[in-house]
């Protein structure tokens, strides 16, 4: 009966977190990191051009959302469980972090973010279904893609857009803490074909989150 009502609690606990972070009514734990030097003003292009950088970059919080999520909801171990909800939990100020940033670009987050999150939410489920130690690889390999994603967007941020690059900063030293703290949990490696599968799905949700 516990068993039962723990995995009720955790099933409305992740309809809690889609829909708050689909309203976009997230709130960060950590203050919004701060660049060093004040922003540059940003003529029209560049403020465009940070604009889709930071829509791609929100985007990805909101699918790391769902796959911890379902991650947490099929893990076997509470220690696994406690780890996927410890690091959603840290994606949320990414989260909340380039919500904030697109709203002082003027600019808006992605169109199709209902459909990122539910596809999201069904890889991790399926993640999750082939054992902690495969979502555990999963997870580093998602996370190293992520932190590479991120090296390449701080090249191509506007030079003085220092309050986007701060954030992006921030979040790629996070992504590879958490990519990290799954291999010393027992991370296994994926297969090739899984890892180009996943890089290619990166690539097309990239593309299509850049524009909508």
């Amino acid at each position: 009966m516990r068993s039962t009502m723990n995995t009720v609690d955790q099933v409305i606990s992740s309809l809690d977190t889609a829909l708050r972070t689909l309203a976009g009514a997230t709130h960060a734990s950590r203050p919004c990191p701060q660049p060093a030097e004040p922003a540059a003003p940003l003529d029209d292009a560049e403020r465009q051009l940070a604009g889709a950088l930071m829509r791609v970059n929100h985007v990805g919080e909101v699918c790391a959302q769902a796959l911890y999520q379902a991650q947490a909801l099929t893990a076997r171990s509470e220690p696994l469980r406690e780890q996927m909800l410890q690091a959603a939990r840290e994606e949320t100020d990414h989260l909340a972090w380039t919500q904030q940033r697109l709203a002082q670009l003027g600019d808006r987050t992605s169109l199709l973010n209902p459909l990122w999150y539910a596809g999201a939410f069904a890889i991790g489920l399926a993640a999750g279904r082939l054992g902690d130690a495969r979502s555990l690889g999963f997870l580093v390999e998602t996370e190293r893609q992520v932190e590479q994603h991120l090296a390449g967007h701080l090249d191509r941020l506007p030079a003085g857009d220092s309050a986007s690059r701060a954030i992006v900063e921030q979040m790629k030293f996070d992504e590879a803490r958490h990519a990290d703290d799954a291999l010393a949990a027992g991370a296994r490696t994926l297969p090739l074909p899984a890892r180009w599968l996943m890089r290619a799905a990166a690539l097309v949700m990239t593309s299509t989150a850049h524009r909508l």
